[in-house]
């Protein structure tokens, strides 16, 4: 049976941490809807009600070309081990540049990672946990390096350059209003 809350508890932070997988999704008013799966340690709670990941620079944009249209996202959690459960997170979306004044105290909470584009930040309104019942189980053999060698290898100018080219709007034509300076 689902479960809702107002607020993370300690042990549903206690759940996050050892995930080693989540899942954001987000939506324009018009448009597709976009589901990514995120890994490697880039996920923090910072307090009952608030929620952040480091996002790395990718093929797309679409997180936050729909977060600066509506703001409008839910962050999934989803054992794949002996006790199920799913872990829903509902709220409001920002998007924190590097340029903004939040950036450097939210920056210093993550391991500072090759790619690094922005901070997304939800402010949770609620919070949903059902079974995980029909989730199959799976075992975490470790993280893949190959997003992070591969924009270790490009380096910062080569990363500015791919997102100039590739993170500048979404899909639908959206902007993402990501500042490559």
């Amino acid at each position: 049976m689902a479960k809702f809350y107002s607020q993370l508890t300690l042990d549903l932070q206690t759940f996050i941490q050892k995930q080693k997988i989540f899942f954001t999704a987000t939506a324009p008013i018009s448009g597709r809807i976009n589901l990514s799966p995120k890994g490697i340690d880039t996920f923090c709670c910072l307090d009952a009600n608030t929620v952040a990941y480091l996002d790395l620079t990718g093929s797309g944009n679409e997180t936050a070309a729909h977060l600066h249209e509506n703001g409008r996202m839910t962050i999934m959690f989803c054992s794949f081990e002996a006790n199920p459960l799913i872990l829903r997170l509902y709220g409001r979306g920002e998007v924190i540049s590097h340029s903004s004044d939040r950036w450097n105290k939210l920056h210093s909470l993550f391991v500072s990672t090759p790619g690094e584009r922005q901070i997304i930040l939800l402010d949770i309104e609620s919070i949903q946990t059902s079974c995980g019942f029909g989730v199959p189980l799976y075992e975490f053999k470790e993280d893949r390096e190959t997003l992070i060698d591969w924009a270790a290898k490009k380096g910062k100018s080569g990363i500015k350059q791919y997102q100039q080219q590739k993170n500048l709007q979404s899909i639908d034509g959206l902007p993402t209003n990501l500042n490559t300076n």
